[in-house]
């Protein structure tokens, strides 16, 4: 019997299959991408190259307000998520384990499990009630939502970062009298920074790009730039949406990106 590993890159074909997926995957973004510098109206019509609808899209009120909505919601969900899954992080790792440890790491990830629409009408129920009863119909509902919906997303890496901690310079701090408070913020917190950065970002890209639960949740002029560019293909298709599109590919990428290599640094402890 051989012991040579298996290696999936060395199968015949592998290469090809990988070669048509990313293809697949990737053509229509470029078309995109591509079409965003249509000088034509038609989305499908090559008129030439221009940055008009980029023009367009920066000198619509419409699209301002709904970039500016998002960023705020994006910024506090991605703040209020973070700050949340690290709590939570703390609290399923730095502890020894016990009955029921497992069933709140499932609760904590549930958003990653059920699907988003079920997600939505839940918060929908709930929401609608509660605006019944206090008569509030601001913000605060999205905010709340896409927190939620976030949480999960910003508690893995935080966590996988705490499991690859050596508990030696805690305990170390804790043997010179620090406070648990003092350990933490000057030993656990800068160990643990760029696992909070890269939650965050990946929380604030999640938040930024949401249509399901928004559409469920906003009230009335609440629109996002992902709910307006939805509204607008229902009504009116131009390049702009192309324009508007590639901006938010532009910056979901660099975003990504910047988590990758704060996620791949090698651990210091």
């Amino acid at each position: 019997m051989s012991n040579r590993r298996f290696d999936i890159q060395s199968q015949p074909g592998f290469g090809l299959i990988a070669m048509i997926t990313f293809f697949a995957l990737y053509l229509p973004i470029a078309a995109l991408v591509a079409y965003s510098f249509n000088a034509s109206d038609s989305l499908s019509v090559w008129g030439g190259f221009s940055f008009r609808w980029f023009v367009a899209a920066s000198h619509n009120l419409a699209v301002q307000d709904a970039a500016i909505r998002s960023l705020i919601i994006a910024l506090w969900a991605a703040g209020l998520a973070t700050i949340t899954a690290t709590m939570a992080a703390l609290a399923t790792t730095r502890t020894e384990g016990y009955r029921g440890l497992t069933l709140k790491y499932a609760a904590i990830n549930q958003p990653l499990m059920v699907p988003e629409i079920v997600t939505a009408v839940a918060l929908l129920i709930v929401f609608s009630r509660i605006k019944v009863w206090t008569g509030y119909s601001g913000l605060g509902y999205l905010i709340a939502a896409h927190t939620a919906f976030c949480i999960p997303f910003a508690y893995l890496p935080i966590r996988a970062r705490l499991e690859s901690m050596d508990l030696t310079l805690e305990r170390a701090a804790a043997d010179l009298y620090a406070t648990p408070w003092r350990a933490f913020r000057y030993v656990t917190l800068p160990l643990l920074r760029p696992a909070i950065i890269a939650g965050f970002m990946l929380a604030f890209v999640i938040s930024l790009d949401d249509v399901v639960i928004t559409e469920f949740v906003k009230s009335g002029g609440q629109d996002t730039l992902p709910t307006y560019m939805l509204g607008q293909i229902r009504r009116e298709t131009t390049p702009e949406i192309n324009a508007i599109a590639s901006i938010f590919l532009a910056l979901s990428t660099v975003l990504i990106v910047v988590f990758f290599f704060i996620n791949r640094r090698k651990p210091q402890a």
